[in-house]
């Protein structure tokens, strides 16, 4: 009974917050259009990653070993349970590349397809791997990449039978890592201050300091490959790519909006359509570029933190977060006359 009590406690606190943050932001401008519709998932687990197959066919992976199936375009999902004993794993990061898919998680953990999902193999990892699993990208034909929590990057061409340092060393604890489309990486300290980068054909990463007092939150690239910055306490930061003495070439920092709401991560959809996801429910549109922006009100009754936002193709995306969430992209936004 107690602890009945307590859950609903809990659960009234967090729609109560939600609402505050609503009321909040009830004075920006908001979109014209829905673009996202929340997707019920058959668990409470938190979502990490989504990869698909064809259009149709994806898989989502998450917390408490999470292994979810759907078959028409994510509308709706199908839990996949796997035989791996008593541990329970967090899943950080799917990829396919065609039927041939790859899982890896915490503790340490590689899973492996070849037919699209229907079997799962697990491949041995050696003990003396610098740092977890931490993301892996399908690259092709028995071919895949992966890096670690400390920033140790692997490619293999055989099936993971023989495996290839990308790094000579490591980067060392980091609070996240994105990779862009090209391959490059970007790493962002355990502490926020300061971002290592690498690209293909380096030995080594490249450190950078951090731009202002603000601690880094989450970094990773625009369509171009150059760098954006979110910062701590709601600040966006675009780069134009490198100067002659290496280093980026950084524009003004700024806050889309009057609230210094918490940013976890941002995503283009085209090259000019950026959306930025955050704690609370908060979903940020720019149609211009980042010129200006919109309050999405598509999630207004949606109560969670939205953690990673991922467009697989311009028509075809979702972004994840906190206990079962998940949000499904149905169609471009319209932008209102207002800006924010």
């Amino acid at each position: 009974m107690i602890q009945a009590i307590l859950k609903i406690s809990r659960q009234l606190i967090t729609i109560a917050a939600a609402l505050l943050f609503l009321t909040a932001c009830s004075g920006l401008p908001s979109l014209d259009s829905l673009a996202w519709e929340a997707i019920k998932l058959p668990t409470d687990a938190t979502v990490l990653d989504v990869s698909f197959v064809s259009p149709e066919h994806g898989w989502l992976v998450g917390t408490n070993s999470t292994l979810l199936e759907t078959l028409d375009s994510g509308k709706n999902w199908e839990q996949k349970p796997l035989a791996l004993g008593e541990l329970d794993y967090r899943f950080s990061s799917v990829s396919f590349s065609g039927d041939e898919g790859w899982i890896v998680g915490e503790p340490s953990i590689l899973l492996h397809t070849t037919d699209g999902g229907k079997s799962w193999s697990r491949i041995s990892l050696s003990t003396e791997l610098p740092g977890t699993p931490y993301q892996v990208t399908a690259l092709g034909p028995k071919s895949v990449e992966m890096i670690t929590d400390l920033g140790a990057i692997y490619r293999t061409k055989d099936n993971a039978e023989h495996w290839t340092a990308m790094v000579e060393e490591a980067t060392g604890a980091t609070r996240n890592i994105n990779r862009s489309e090209n391959g490059q990486y970007v790493a962002i300290s355990s502490r926020g201050s300061f971002y290592t980068v690498w690209e293909p054909g380096q030995k080594t990463w490249v450190s950078y300091d951090r731009n202002g007092a603000r601690r880094i939150q989450t970094m990773g690239f625009d369509p171009k490959g150059n760098p954006w910055i979110l910062n701590k306490g709601g600040q966006v930061q675009f780069s134009s790519g490198k100067q002659e003495d290496g280093q980026y070439s950084w524009d003004e920092a700024f806050t889309p909006g009057s609230n210094k709401i918490g940013l976890l991560d941002l995503a283009y959809r085209t090259p000019n359509e950026i959306w930025i996801s955050g704690g609370s429910g908060t979903l940020l549109c720019s149609l211009d570029g980042g010129k200006t922006w919109k309050q999405d009100q598509t999630v207004a009754n949606v109560p969670a933190n939205f953690y990673k936002i991922i467009f697989l193709s311009e028509n075809q995306g979702f972004i994840t977060g906190q206990s079962g969430t998940l949000l499904r992209f149905i169609g471009p936004p319209k932008a209102s006359t207002q800006e924010v």
